[in-house]
């Protein structure tokens, strides 16, 4: 039987979906969460796993929220993994592209980090701070080409460039919210870079 890849998209947020609650249910036993998998896989496959799907999709405890989309995200996000693999860029090319017209350097971390010390020419939007309203001051056109950074792409500026778990990178979360406002000409500079070796210009209070 073959699926589409709308079938194929459904079937990895179920899993991601079963498997987050699973995770949580097992613990850290590692025999258990490898028993936990097989048995995902398999009621995924055969169809079996859909009651259960239904339960993740409404909340373990049934609270509802049209403004909170989790499996949406998670399915928005297996279209984002796909594109950001080809869009993350070294340092040379990051700097070809910033100052190529129609293009634009975002900073999406706090205020007070921006200010003591940024990408010289990026515009500043908070992240909390993302809506429609203000993506659509900030980067009027959905096709411009945004360039992004974050505090986890720069070693040896702790008070400027605070890393964060990676899991937790500010430019997995900046990138994927770009794409569900409709931002998808965006681009991430990939490397961990030595600040003090970068080529990259800053500006800031301690540039």
């Amino acid at each position: 039987m073959r699926f589409g890849r709308s079938s194929q998209l459904k079937s990895f947020t179920a899993f991601l979906l079963l498997f987050d609650n699973w995770q949580a249910a097992v613990g850290e036993n590692a025999i258990m969460k490898t028993t936990s998998l097989i048995v995902l896989c398999s009621l995924i496959s055969l169809g079996a796993a859909e009651p259960q799907l239904a339960s993740a999709r409404a909340g373990t405890n049934g609270i509802p929220n049209r403004l909170i989309d989790y499996e949406g995200f998670l399915t928005s996000a297996v279209a984002v993994g796909h594109l950001r693999e080809q869009r993350r860029l070294t340092e040379e090319q990051f700097m070809a592209m910033a100052v190529a017209p129609g293009t634009i350097i975002l900073d999406a971390r706090s205020s007070e980090k921006y200010a003591r010390l940024h990408i010289k020419g990026a515009k500043h939007l908070s992240f909390p701070d993302i809506t429609a309203d203000t993506l659509a001051r900030t980067i009027p056109s959905h096709a411009t080409r945004v360039l992004i950074y974050c505090n986890n792409n720069f070693l040896n500026a702790p008070e400027s460039f605070a890393s964060k778990a990676p899991r937790a990178s500010l430019n997995i979360h900046t990138f994927n919210t770009l794409y569900n406002y409709g931002y998808t000409n965006v681009y991430e500079l990939g490397p961990l870079i030595d600040i003090r070796n970068s080529k990259l210009p800053f500006d800031g209070e301690i540039k």
